[in-house]
């Protein structure tokens, strides 16, 4: 397996406990890493998608919510919602790599971890996702509220 595709594995596996069990960031990452020994760059990697998707849950969970909204997202199967979380924040809010590169990357994942249909309901929402990816830029940028959510005080 490729280190990149290996570290969004360790980072998908990270997010996978941390919304099940809320163990401290920290913790978690650092024992899949001792798991899964990867290169300094990739661990870098790693973090970066963990506390990036950590530090904008709140914005990406809304949007993907308003592309899903027969699934609430506490609904969504933990695998499926934290694929989507990492690549919608992959393409919309960093930016570094193409948007295919990171719809395909999420897909592969659902291959790997997720249900039978996992691979298609991440490649549809995410796909709906695209053209919103400047409008979800903008808002993290701008450090504003979730869309549709009141703004918290």
């Amino acid at each position: 397996m490729k280190v990149r595709r290996l570290a969004r594995t360790v980072a998908l596996q990270a997010l996978y406990e941390i919304d099940c069990t809320h163990h401290p960031p920290d913790q978690v990452i650092q024992h899949r890493l001792e798991e899964v020994p990867l290169p300094e760059i990739a661990v870098k990697f790693v973090r970066h998608l963990v506390y990036g998707v950590l530090q904008h849950r709140e914005v990406l969970d809304a949007y993907i919510q308003q592309k899903a909204p027969e699934w609430p997202l506490e609904q969504v199967a933990i695998v499926d919602r934290n694929i989507l979380r990492m690549a919608l924040y992959e393409f919309a809010v960093d930016g570094r790599i193409p948007v295919k590169v990171a719809i395909n990357e999420a897909v592969e994942l659902g291959k790997m971890f997720g249900s039978d249909s996992t691979s298609r309901f991440v490649n549809g929402v995410l796909g709906a996702l695209i053209p919103l990816r400047d409008e979800i830029a903008r808002r993290i940028r701008g450090n504003l509220p979730p869309p549709n959510r009141p703004r918290r005080r």
